[in-house]
């Protein structure tokens, strides 16, 4: 439950991404937010690649990492990643467009657990990847 009934999730989202200069660096889109969930997607780019040429891991982890925090915030409640872990099923390619979708496995008072999905433009999946969160007792907004 939001700590003030006024605050909509996609409110609390839009004031996180207005402060997030990395996921605006990503060129992260947001597509859909409600409580306990997010989906967002994002376009590689060419500074996005390794030397093997496909995308850098750490690209994909942040894609989800960013829906994770946007998922687990927008009740505004302050929480911050506990634990976090990834699962890379298929290479991403320049110019992939990847969409990243939070959905809430747990929410309690303290702690929330998030799975995140990882797909490309042709609805193959990426990576997978698991969020525990920590709730403060702090408002985001």
């Amino acid at each position: 439950m939001n700590t003030e009934k006024n605050i909509q999730p996609i409110q609390v989202v839009n004031h996180m991404m207005l402060h997030d200069t990395f996921s605006q660096w990503l060129g992260i889109e947001v597509i859909e937010v409600r409580e306990g969930y997010s989906k967002i997607k994002m376009t590689i780019r060419k500074e996005m690649m390794n030397g093997l040429g496909i995308v850098h891991g750490g690209i994909t982890f942040s894609l989800a990492d960013s829906a994770f925090a946007f998922a687990c915030n927008n009740r505004n409640v302050f929480s911050v990643a506990l634990d976090t872990a990834i699962n890379f099923l298929k290479p991403a390619h320049l110019d992939d467009v990847l969409f990243a979708e939070a959905k809430e496995l747990h929410n309690g008072k303290s702690t929330g657990l998030y799975h995140i999905y990882i797909t490309n433009q042709h609805h193959h999946e990426v990576a997978v990847f698991k969020g525990t969160c920590f709730r403060t007792h702090k408002s985001v907004i």
